[in-house]
């Protein structure tokens, strides 16, 4: 995809991003589709009482903010940067026009954001079945980019325990108790501070029945 955008010529604006800067917040103007070049970042919304829901955690090669694309007029969630982070921002008219003029690009695309809506729906049946152990493992293995083509070095990157716990739908003090089983049980290497390295092991968290 990033060979996709380097060839098409249309204008894009770096922006880099430091560990906890904003991207752009709940209720602003949609004018950008962003394309993430290096680093992580989160999105959430929040409710009517102030109460924050972390909606998803993404890495190198994902896209964010295309809903401007189906013409929705202001951000429904925020964005912020979980660590040094590289992105790319592609004004919403000239992401339309590139995406009919390079069908190869499209079709990249289009898969994108279907894969994304495969991770939300599994992402509900997390939260609805499965228990907190076992959300975190999860969410520590997606943190990793576990599994990508891009050959993760499974680390994951820095995010406070408060984060992690809002992801999974837990207290930091369940977080910081499952991960020092996992690190018991050699599923991670921790040492109290993230970022920290996983193991192939910590699959049998996920996959235990």
């Amino acid at each position: 995809m990033q060979g996709f955008l380097d060839s098409s010529g249309v204008a894009k604006t770096i922006v880099r991003y430091g560990r906890g800067d904003t991207v752009f917040t709940q209720g602003q103007p949609c004018d950008h589709v962003m394309y993430i070049q290096s680093g992580g970042i989160k999105l959430s919304v929040l409710s009517k009482t102030g109460r924050e829901a972390v909606v998803a955690m993404l890495g190198p090669g994902d896209f964010f903010g295309e809903g401007a694309l189906a013409g929705q007029p202001l951000r429904m969630g925020s964005a912020s940067a979980i660590t040094p982070s590289v992105v790319l921002l592609i004004r919403k008219e000239k992401m339309i026009r590139l995406l009919h003029k390079q069908h190869g690009m499209s079709d990249r695309f289009i898969a994108h954001m279907l894969a994304r809506n495969i991770r939300i729906e599994e992402d509900l049946i997390d939260q609805l079945f499965n228990s907190s152990e076992k959300r975190l493992a999860r969410a520590l293995l997606l943190l990793a980019r576990y599994g990508k083509n891009d050959k993760p070095t499974r680390v994951v990157p820095k995010i406070s325990q408060e984060t992690l716990a809002e992801m999974i739908g837990t207290t930091r003090s369940r977080v910081n108790f499952f991960l020092n089983k996992f690190k018991k049980l050699g599923f991670i290497e921790y040492d109290g501070e993230i970022p920290l390295k996983i193991n192939n092991s910590l699959l049998s968290v996920v996959l235990l029945d």
